[in-house]
């Protein structure tokens, strides 16, 4: 290695899954600000699926983007590259230090390495996931922890329950909050919104919004009898819109099931990306009542869009929301209260809006960025 030279780290992007969600938007949102703000603190290398080779080549001209092995999109094939292949790769493109964005790294990677755990709710709130799911990611974290140079976590709430829960080393923990792209998050125009409207077939009638994958963790059982029990009483009752992927809650069947015939609840599955800031935007009020999280992008992209937002005060989510939002509790009974107190407050709804969009201007990808090109450097040194 050349004395003074920047490190070069290679990137594994692999991992980010077609549909862009909360790992796609945390790798996309970071080689986006990695492209401008790098300069000489940095030279990148990524390994991406191959279909992804001509967005990231666009993002970050001045990078080497190689393709990855088709055979990756798998996720068994991919875990085995990665603790083959992935260290063949670095070598081969003269990596300093390797990056992994999503939990699990190569256990023999011939260079500094660094992990994104993006959160401690596998220990935290176990009884929300799946037997295997839970018993993998548990494993992969507690590896991460051991093995990696350095970890990066999105909130401080993540790394306090790491070292809490795991007796993670607090030294080797850095903390990059997430950011949110302004341009494509933004307060929405009235024909944005009525865009949104006209495609969801709700015409001019009222809406709760709800985005995000459809897991035990993000609480959408009780967010719907939350919103039946607030608004079955009214004249002109908004509906609730359940947007995102199908996810695996069986639970929100059963939801359903119960809400009352006159009430109005629409599942419309993934919405474009150019429709999110309309939907979130055109809100009464974005509801994400989650047992807890990491970070919390969700509400993060809600108040990029100006929407007042209701949530819990569960881990990170106040480090998010901070006085920008307002809080309820996990159960059904207390999310109807206080949604439905937000629905009857107008004045309160705008000033959260405004909050809302003035705080999520303190999030920018290109801090993260900052704090992930100082944790590569602390791993090469």
């Amino acid at each position: 290695m050349t004395a003074g030279r920047p490190p070069r780290v290679l990137i594994d992007a692999t991992s980010v899954p077609a549909d862009r969600g909360g790992v796609g938007r945390y790798v996309d949102g970071l080689l986006g600000a990695l492209g401008k703000v790098c300069g000489s603190g940095v030279e990148l290398a990524v390994v991406s699926l191959r279909t992804d080779l001509e967005r990231y080549t666009r993002m970050l001209p001045g990078a080497e983007i190689v393709p990855a092995p088709a055979a990756v999109a798998h996720r068994p094939a991919r875990l085995a590259w990665e603790q083959t292949g992935l260290p063949l790769l670095a070598q081969q493109v003269g990596a300093h230090v390797l990056h992994s964005p999503f939990y699990t790294c190569p256990l023999r990677a011939g260079c500094p390495v660094t992990v994104t755990v993006h959160d401690a709710t596998f220990f935290t709130e176990p009884e929300h996931y799946d037997k295997s799911r839970r018993t993998f990611f548990r494993s992969a974290i507690k590896t991460s922890l051991r093995r990696a140079d350095r970890v990066i976590v999105p909130s401080k709430a993540t790394r306090d329950e790491l070292i809490r829960l795991l007796d993670a080393d607090p030294t080797r923990i850095d903390v990059a909050y997430h950011g949110v792209d302004q341009a494509a998050f933004h307060a929405p125009t009235e024909e944005e919104k009525a865009r949104v409207r006209a495609r969801l077939g709700l015409g001019d009638s009222s809406y709760v919004a709800f985005l995000g994958a459809k897991e035990p963790r993000k609480n959408v059982p009780n967010l719907i009898r939350g919103w039946a029990r607030a608004v079955a009483d009214r004249v002109d009752p908004p509906a609730l819109v359940i947007a995102g992927g199908q996810g695996h809650d069986d639970d929100i069947d059963r939801a359903v099931a119960e809400v009352p015939s006159h009430l109005r609840l629409l599942r419309p599955g993934y919405l474009r990306y150019g429709d999110l800031p309309g939907f979130l935007g055109g809100a009464l009020v974005a509801a994400y009542p989650s047992y807890g999280e990491g970070f919390g992008l969700p509400i993060l992209e809600a108040m990029a869009c100006a929407a007042p937002v209701l949530t819990t005060p569960r881990l990170s989510l106040p480090e998010v929301g901070g006085d920008a939002v307002a809080y309820t509790s996990e159960d059904p009974e207390q999310i109807g209260t206080d949604l439905a107190a937000l629905l009857d407050d107008e004045q309160r709804r705008l000033s959260l809006a405004k909050a809302g969009f003035d705080r999520a201007k303190e999030f920018t990808w290109e801090s993260s960025a900052e704090v992930h090109i100082a944790a590569w450097s602390r791993a090469r040194s």
